[in-house]
């Protein structure tokens, strides 16, 4: 273990400045943790003066390290600063990619001089590099947990990328029309790519919740994109009433993150009123994603059935009653194209109805997440069991649709 007697110190410096051409900063990193307050370029140079005046001269030329990276660190915070030029934040963080000389010298160097009190290569890249992209844009902090904008720097290629960190915000949507998805759906013939079937959108519909509600967030943001994240979805033909289903919008890539979500909200509710509205908002961070989509939140459905024949008052009660408890779904044909062929259970907790005719009820279902409604009620040729039809002894089938309500403590707004 190397000790920190100053005679031992002088010591080791001597064999790094002896051993060839070394800058002050890979010289001061050596010794990173002696010396409080002082930047490695002040430690380095300390050194080689006082090494220089007990006669010990150091090797001349571009340091064997780092090649004299270290010391022209400000034109790569200048080409940070011009990528990020226009773009809102509060921090920030680099990361850098060496070359593979780089790698290998850092790997010498530390193996020949082990002084236990050495800075990387690569932090200290990232570290100068930030202060002087601070000192040149006056303001944003290192965030190495999540920085507004992320810089890569890769030596290899000489190049640098920046990443912008996305916006999230919370709310709750209710869709107030029929045949409208809760995203985008690319056209089943191109595959998004525009063809004839879609008229060159790549949309098999033409819109969606997602598009109505995120051009105005878009737009405030300065983004070119964004994702709506939903704690499940409706069908394309149910509406969603009630609170609304809770949501994450996510906007990639903004310009502004300081926007005016009031002002927002209100605009989406006069401009899209009539298809949907949205409430509730609130900035949140990333993890509010992968909790949203985890949640199985409970549901209440209101659905108008058709009977093929016709049914009594007492016969709909008695069939509605052994319906509450587990259900056994296998996923259903209209939709195992696209999703696993699993027997899942789901529990329903309360099921009430009346008739509107002798072939037609309107049901209420409290159920938990991830049940088939139109299933439950057709029973799906036998994929769900039991089922309304089933247990009426009557084919049935659902005409309207309508979520009315999603509950989570995960939701408390």
């Amino acid at each position: 273990m190397w000790s920190d007697d100053p005679g031992k110190v002088l010591t080791q410096a001597a064999n790094i400045v002896q051993s060839g051409a070394i800058c002050d900063e890979c010289l001061g990193r050596a010794f990173a943790q002696l010396g409080h307050g002082l930047a490695n370029s002040e430690r380095g140079k300390s050194l080689r003066i006082i090494l220089s005046m007990l006669g010990i001269e150091d090797k001349a030329g571009s340091c064997w390290i780092c090649e004299g990276f270290l010391r022209d660190v400000d034109s790569w915070a200048s080409r940070a600063v011009a990528l990020s030029s226009g773009i809102n934040f509060d921090s920030y963080l680099f990361g850098v990619k060496l070359t593979p000389r780089l790698i290998e010298m850092e790997r010498l160097f530390s193996e020949r001089f082990c002084t236990n009190r050495a800075e990387s290569l690569k932090h200290a890249i990232n570290r100068r590099i930030g202060k002087a992209f601070e000192a040149q844009v006056t303001h944003g902090t290192l965030d190495i947990e999540k920085p507004h904008l992320s810089f890569v720097i890769d030596l290899v290629r000489n190049t640098i990328e920046l990443r912008v960190l996305s916006l999230f915000i919370y709310g709750r949507y209710q869709k107030l029309t029929r045949g409208i998805p809760q995203t985008r759906w690319p056209c089943r013939h191109c595959r998004g790519k525009g063809c004839d079937h879609c008229n060159s959108t790549g949309k098999q519909y033409e819109e969606s919740v997602e598009e109505l509600m995120e051009k105005a967030f878009l737009d405030a943001a300065g983004s070119n994109s964004g994702h709506l994240h939903g704690a499940g979805r409706e069908d394309i033909d149910a509406r969603m009433l009630g609170s609304g289903r809770p949501f994450v919008l996510e906007v990639c890539s903004p310009r502004r993150r300081e926007l005016d979500l009031v002002s927002l909200q209100a605009e989406v509710n006069k401009t899209q009123g009539g298809k949907i509205r949205i409430g509730k908002l609130k900035f949140v961070s990333r993890m509010m994603v992968s909790k949203i989509k985890e949640i199985r939140a409970a549901k209440t459905y209101e659905a108008l059935v058709s009977f093929e024949g016709d049914i009594s008052s007492g016969s709909l009660r008695e069939a509605l009653c052994k319906l509450v408890g587990e259900i056994k779904q296998r996923t259903p044909q209209r939709v195992v194209h696209r999703r696993a062929d699993l027997t899942r259970t789901r529990r329903i907790h309360e099921i009430g109805g009346e008739l509107v005719s002798p072939h037609q009820a309107n049901i209420t279902v409290k159920s938990e997440g991830g049940l088939y409604i139109k299933e439950l009620v057709s029973g799906d040729n036998g994929r769900t069991a039991p089922s309304l039809a089933s247990c009426l002894g009557i084919a049935a089938h659902v005409i309207a649709l309508d979520v009315v309500e999603v509950t989570s403590s995960l939701f408390p707004y």
